[in-house]
């Protein structure tokens, strides 16, 4: 499970995804993301080309957000394909703050966008305290 904080890049970044994934073990392959916070939003945005968008499915349960997806392979007679058919699954942490209950998702040129809404702040409030026995 990934977190939408970034992890520093110390030279080995696609080994470090290679290494998310279930690949070469199971047969869903990770998703490569982008997350940022836009207008009052947390934003995540997946590299999914090819995907159908009745193919993709979102969940939040409780503290994460996932993303399921799988690309159909098509039947061609004597092809050569370097692409990658199958699921595709991503697990994040969602950060704290957001709605979930206004969770809104696009797709648009093989990209998947996921724009999370930050909740408003309580305001500050001062709690009294109270004397026992008077």
């Amino acid at each position: 499970m990934s977190s939408l904080l970034p992890r520093p890049n110390r030279g080995l970044p696609d080994l470090l995804r290679m290494l998310e994934s279930e690949w070469p073990f199971g047969e869903r392959h990770s998703m490569r993301i982008e997350a940022f916070t836009e207008e009052g939003s947390f934003v995540v945005r997946c590299e999914l080309p090819g995907v159908d968008p009745d193919d993709i499915h979102i969940n939040v349960e409780g503290d994460q957000l996932r993303i399921d997806a799988e690309r159909r392979q098509e039947d061609r007679a004597e092809a050569h394909s370097e692409f990658y058919y199958g699921s595709y699954s991503r697990t994040m942490l969602l950060p704290s703050g957001c709605d979930v209950d206004n969770i809104k998702a696009d797709y648009d040129n093989g990209i998947l966008t996921i724009h999370m809404p930050q909740k408003e702040a309580p305001e500050a409030k001062e709690i009294p305290v109270a004397r026992k026995g008077k």
